[in-house]
């Protein structure tokens, strides 16, 4: 009980933090996912820079940063802070940067200094590019709107719990039991089943995208939401751990709770772009 109790605790500050960033305008979103952004970022590299040394700590410091910067640019290009003719010039300066892990690896007379870049590059990939994906759909009409990112939130997080629900009353047929043991075939039926529900939910309550579309979205994360867990749940069985961190007492890090949905935003924003540009 006091190991529900916490998981609970957790949880209802956890959706009530999420809940007030998205609600509360362009600027606490914008904030909320900075941060949150920058958090499995670190969680990320600390898994990848295991060693307690000032090399790898600087690594990590060089990975959270260049993941930070497709947020933070589209952030200050949707937020007016870069004016709309001085986009281009500003992106182009992001991709030196890029360079500069080899330059520090050469410092360091490091040889395998591609396996070092090619993490960093890897947290760039993984985690920054999603999330500065989400912050485009925030704002894919020109003005801010929560209404898409808290969609997609809530079909994930109905996803994620009525896998675990149904598959632990009656899942029996194992997903992929060598990544993941307790993931089944009916826990992922019954995701989907419910994950479908609240798409129709949010075209009732949101009827600016067609019921078609929220569809679409909800398969989205169904399929590509569950193919992020499972990404997560492979990389920390590789490294014999169960949770990203403990910064969420009861539920791991933030990267355990955001795998899923930011595997999804890269095929979810290329729809929401398709259909809407």
């Amino acid at each position: 009980m006091g190991g529900l109790r916490l998981r609970v605790i957790t949880a209802v500050f956890f959706v009530l933090i999420m809940l007030g960033g998205v609600f509360g305008g362009k600027i606490p979103f914008v904030l909320l996912f900075g941060f949150i952004t920058g958090m499995c970022l670190w969680e990320f590299t600390g898994l990848t820079f295991s060693e307690d040394n000032r090399q790898d700590l600087i690594r990590r410091s060089i990975a959270v940063a260049l993941g930070l910067l497709p947020y933070a640019w589209l952030s200050a290009l949707n937020l007016g802070i870069i004016p709309d003719d001085c986009w281009l010039p500003m992106l182009m300066c992001f991709f030196p940067l890029l360079f500069l892990p080899f330059v520090f690896e050469l410092s360091q007379g490091n040889t395998q200094a591609f396996q070092s870049v090619g993490f960093i590059f890897l947290t760039i990939l993984y985690i920054g590019v999603p999330f500065a994906l989400l912050n485009a759909i925030a704002f894919i009409s020109s003005d801010f709107s929560f209404h898409i990112p808290l969609g997609l939130m809530l079909m994930t997080w109905t996803s994620d719990t009525s896998a675990y629900l149904v598959g632990s009353k009656l899942g029996k047929t194992p997903l992929f039991p060598k990544i993941s043991p307790k993931k089944t075939w009916e826990g992922s039926l019954g995701a989907a089943f419910f994950t479908l529900i609240v798409a129709w939910g949010l075209w009732r309550l949101f009827p600016e995208l067609a019921f078609i579309h929220w569809l679409v979205l909800g398969f989205i994360v169904i399929i590509f939401g569950s193919i992020g867990d499972l990404v997560e749940s492979s990389f920390k069985r590789g490294i014999n751990i169960k949770d990203s961190s403990g910064l969420l007492p009861g539920h791991g890090g933030f990267l355990d709770r955001f795998d899923g949905f930011m595997f999804q935003l890269p095929f979810s924003a290329a729809y929401l772009f398709w259909i809407i540009n």
